[in-house]
């Protein structure tokens, strides 16, 4: 009887430790470590500015709290490789638990400062054309992170709907990020059997070039900025430009509506953040990056801005006005 006994406690005993396993639950961060997480971001932009904040709120939920268990150490390259470098290589030296890339350069400046130390990237629209993961199923490496791609072609069907005349259409982009390549040529692809007859584009090196290249676009029927990162520090010009020529102005990220263009259907970057944090948990409770899939936040916004159409003269057709998910006024 007594080995009886001993046999059922051994089972028991056995089957408290296999029921958090078994039953898919998350263990909480070993009492008393502090993990160290190095965040840095291409520049100062609202979109990436919620994907950070996205980040934080999400490890918080999980159990990884700023000023409990997590040190944070924010960084912003202002646009500048040679300084996302030179914080990439500082996360190295001072080895963080773990990396948030926050935009497509970013990404490849902490892919190229480490195979160690996990990174989980936020805001890359293509990470395999970036050359920063193997493939969108199997990453490989040290890296995985959420993509912020937006369909392109439901972007200028929306263009059209609003404004079903353009033919040509404008565009600035910077060229030598990958992110912003990679959607001009989903323009070129899906735009003629859209109805645009002609893109003008325009490339910039820096924010600097952005007001010029956008005045140089007189007499396109209508532009459309992809999520560049060299633009988006520098919208106001862009939206100060087509205001001006009465050119009606679009853009694949939702911050541009608010600073002053039309509409875009996009994603939310807060929810992309939260995406990212939860992706990072599970790196940090121990899954590898290699065998995480890359993941896509979903297309869920609409964002339309009445006032900035009609200072051009154009109205928002109601059908998209009732779609809108949010309204700038």
């Amino acid at each position: 009887m007594k080995k009886k006994g001993l046999v059922i406690i051994c089972l028991m005993l056995v089957l408290a430790l296999a029921l958090p396993l078994m039953s898919g639950c998350t263990s909480t961060p070993p009492e008393g470590k502090v993990y160290k997480i190095g965040i840095v971001q291409i520049v100062t932009h609202p979109a990436l500015d919620a994907a950070r904040e996205g980040f934080i709120k999400a490890m918080a939920d999980e159990g990884f709290v700023e000023g409990v268990n997590v040190k944070y150490d924010q960084r912003n390259a202002n646009g500048d490789m040679s300084i996302a470098a030179t914080i990439a290589d500082k996360f190295v030296s001072e080895k963080v638990d773990l990396i948030l890339a926050i935009a497509t350069p970013i990404a490849q400046a902490c892919a190229a400062a480490t195979t160690d130390i996990p990174i989980v990237f936020s805001c890359v629209t293509d990470p395999v054309a970036a050359q920063i993961v193997d493939s969108w199923e199997k990453p490989g490496g040290n890296i995985s992170g959420v993509s912020d791609w937006a369909d392109v072609a439901t972007q200028i069907k929306l263009i059209k709907e609003i404004c079903p005349d353009v033919a040509v259409l404008g565009t600035i982009y910077n060229a030598g990020e990958v992110n912003s390549a990679v959607q001009i040529e989903e323009l070129k692809k899906c735009a003629s059997g859209l109805g645009i007859t002609k893109i003008e584009e325009r490339s910039v090196a820096t924010s600097a070039d952005v007001m010029t290249a956008a005045l140089s676009l007189e007499g396109v029927d209508a532009m459309w900025i992809p999520t560049d990162n060299t633009v988006a520090s520098a919208y106001d010009p862009v939206v100060s430009a087509c205001e001006d020529m009465k050119i009606p102005l679009f853009g694949a990220d939702v911050a541009i509506v608010e600073k002053g263009a039309i509409a875009t259907p996009g994603i939310n970057y807060y929810y992309q953040g939260e995406q990212s944090g939860k992706m990072a948990v599970r790196i940090l409770r121990g899954e590898s990056p290699d065998s995480i899939s890359v993941e896509k936040c979903e297309m869920t916004d609409l964002y339309v801005n009445p006032t900035a159409a009609e200072r051009i003269g154009i109205t928002i057709p109601q059908s998209v006005m009732d779609r809108a998910t949010k309204i700038i006024e």
